[in-house]
């Protein structure tokens, strides 16, 4: 396994490109108050993520001697950076998404799924649902999507809500923290320079056994020491919304799995060696994320716009619809690439990774460990991701690439660790399923905690192989 001191020649470097004119203490004094500032202003004065963590980046740059006149230079190379890289890729995520809604593809995934699964099964085929439709949709979309339909199949099962739902929750979260084209994977992706294919070849080993034991394993105790029933306001949702023609199931599935695809083949074009060849050439450009997405875009326009009786009108406008819901994330990616920037420029992640490396803490660890302090302090995974990322990138340059897709993933598990009353997540879940707050505890955060330990576990044995 790697530590941070095998890395440290390659830190060496880095550190001294950054030129910090702080001394070691200073700058992580620096970074510390960076980081509460940031805390205190999203859970205390309830600040929007975006001006906390443009007011933490001041506050990290002017303590590193970094210069009043430069407090926010690092901060907007940074965002500009990160949203000609990430943004672009989210809003073609967010068009995918909003066509798989509106269009009932979504919908008729699920229903297929769990039409054809025996009753005993389905917390099993609500997890396969759930981990299916959450590849392409952000996860507040999938929580609203799903949520109906766990609570119509846990009423005809006549199961606990719990038992049913927990798995489809299960599912939507470990996809989100671990698997690309989600914000946050996208986010560690940019910051750490790893290889989205490998990446997503590797979050998609690491999620499917992280969802079964969050997911239909927990889901049974769970059901026990919380055995509620779904709330009768849901039962009769659902089926009045649904349109007179949806898609086929294959047309769906073949619209959530094309980006999967077509990233995977860039891979295997890589790992062959065959991006000489002509038909290399053709796979490794159009399995570039970038033009995965787009690709995938222009064709659920098609598929699930045009071909169902939409005229170009209608497709124009629901494409559009699909933007405005992710400017927030946008704006927040886009911050949180400014302060990664400034930690960068101002020379800490070299000097914090040499202070962590004299404990021999495995990088992945440490990776890990630094998401789950800034999620449990600011509910965020988002800004969990973007602060650890910042903090670990200086480390990327000198690891193997399969090691950096595994750090992405570490972050990427630590980023959705207990969530609490700090996260809107934790209020989402509460209020749909009915729950106390004591409920709401030992059912969404414990699985949460689930989800990110054992996705750790999953990182750590592939770094033993990788």
């Amino acid at each position: 396994m790697v530590t941070f001191a095998s890395v440290l020649p390659a830190l060496s470097p880095m550190a001294e490109a950054a030129e910090p004119s702080a001394s070691t203490a200073q700058l992580v004094a620096a970074a510390v108050a960076a980081i509460a500032v940031i805390v205190v202003l999203i859970v205390w004065v309830r600040m929007h993520p975006f001006f906390a963590l443009m007011l933490g980046s001041a506050v990290m740059a002017v303590a590193a001697d970094m210069g009043f006149e430069n407090s926010f230079t690092a901060f907007t190379t940074g965002i500009g950076d990160t949203l000609s890289g990430v943004g672009v890729l989210i809003a073609l995520g967010a068009v995918i998404g909003r066509f798989l809604t509106q269009s009932g593809a979504a919908d008729e995934i699920v229903d297929t799924i769990v039409g054809a699964t025996p009753a005993r099964r389905l917390p099993w085929a609500m997890a396969a649902a759930a981990f299916i439709i959450g590849i392409p949709l952000f996860f507040e979309v999938g929580v609203v999507l799903l949520i109906p339909i766990v609570m119509m199949v846990a009423r005809r099962a006549r199961q606990p809500v719990i038992r049913v739902g927990i798995p489809a929750l299960a599912g939507l979260s470990a996809l989100h923290g671990l698997v690309p084209p989600h914000p946050g994977p996208l986010i560690a992706i940019d910051a750490l320079g790893a290889n989205i294919g490998q990446t997503l070849g590797f979050g998609l080993i690491v999620a499917i056994p992280t969802v079964i034991i969050a997911g239909p394993v927990l889901a049974r105790p769970m059901s026990a020491w919380v055995p509620i029933q779904a709330p009768e306001a849901f039962t009769a949702s659902g089926q009045a919304e649904a349109g007179t023609r949806r898609p086929s199931f294959g047309v769906s599935l073949s619209v959530v799995l094309m980006p999967v695809v077509l990233m995977l083949l860039r891979t295997l074009v890589e790992t062959l060696g065959g991006e000489e060849t002509t038909w290399g050439k053709a796979l490794y450009w159009i399995g570039t994320p970038l033009q995965a997405l787009l690709i995938t875009s222009l064709y659920a326009m098609a598929v699930l716009g045009l071909s169902l009786g939409m005229g170009l009108r209608k497709v124009g406008d629901l494409t559009g619809s699909a933007f405005g819901p992710v400017a927030g994330i946008l704006l927040i990616v886009g911050a949180g690439g400014g302060f990664k920037e400034t930690l960068i420029e101002s020379g800490v992640g070299g000097v914090i990774g040499e202070g962590i490396a004299s404990s021999g803490i495995p990088v992945l660890v440490a990776g890990w460990l630094v998401a789950v302090l800034i999620r449990v302090a600011t509910g965020s995974a988002t800004v969990a991701t973007v602060t650890a990322s910042g903090i670990m990138a200086p480390l990327a340059a000198g690891l193997p690439s399969g090691e950096v897709a595994l750090l992405v993933l570490a972050i990427g598990a630590g980023s959705v660790f207990l969530s609490h009353v700090n996260d809107a997540g934790f209020w989402l879940v509460k209020e749909y399923f009915g729950m106390t707050v004591g409920q709401t505890f030992k059912t969404w955060s414990l699985m949460e905690c689930a989800v990110s330990v054992v996705g750790l576990a999953g990182v750590l044995i592939l770094g033993l192989i990788v």
